[in-house]
């Protein structure tokens, strides 16, 4: 099973500021006949990393690069959520869960180390597998082919540049879906477990994953 908890990111939302569009534009009057200007530019190399060495993306090779100091994550967007509401706080164990206001879902929120069994050196996909299986049984050659590879947000809500591995399940009167990442070099995973009597479980994980981010600082 996965291992030891790591505190909860405190601020419950970040926020940034929205690009706003330029208004009162002077445009230079340009004659017809003007040459057209040869473009001698060079673009500006793609940014991988900060400077701190923490990637800009989080895809499953990104998660390799990470520095061993890395701290690793969630941030939650469901505390200022009118239509979630706290189910169990944190136990100190690394997990903690919601429930919709009309009793229809839960999710249910863990982050901690991993144990060295479940690391797959230089593979953070077959390590979040790993992770899956040590949460619902079984070995990971039995979640590898059943498992899909979908995204979470990162650092900020709104985005899905942080790969991770998902199945799904159902029992008697309701289904859910389980979606998790690993980091086999830093030794630290986090995972959310989407659990509904009604309702699309995975819809619902993608309203999760588009609010609470994955959060990694140096």
């Amino acid at each position: 099973m996965p291992s030891m908890p790591l505190p909860r990111l405190a601020a419950a939302l970040v926020v940034t500021a929205a690009l706003l569009p330029l208004s009162g534009c002077i445009y230079a009057q340009i004659p017809a006949d003007a040459p057209a200007a040869e473009d001698t530019t060079t673009p500006a190399p793609e940014e991988t990393s900060t400077a701190d060495g923490i990637p800009t993306t989080l895809s499953f090779d990104d998660g390799l690069s990470l520095p061993s100091t890395a701290y690793i994550q969630w941030g939650d967007g469901l505390l200022v959520d009118e239509g979630w509401e706290m189910a169990s706080p944190d136990d100190g164990q690394g997990n903690w869960s919601y429930a919709t206001v009309d009793g229809s879902c839960t999710a249910h929120f863990w982050q901690g180390t991993i144990g060295a069994d479940m690391q797959v050196a230089g593979d953070d996909s077959a390590t979040s597998d790993a992770v899956i299986a040590a949460v619902l049984g079984g070995s990971p050659d039995d979640i590898t082919p059943n498992a899909t590879t979908g995204a979470f947000s990162y650092q900020v809500g709104g985005n899905d540049a942080v790969e991770n591995r998902q199945v799904v399940g159902q029992d008697t009167g309701r289904t859910w879906i389980m979606a998790a990442r690993a980091f086999s070099e830093v030794g630290v995973g986090l995972y959310v477990i989407v659990d509904c009597t009604t309702g699309d479980p995975a819809a619902v994980l993608a309203e999760i994953a588009d609010t609470n981010s994955v959060v990694v600082t140096p």
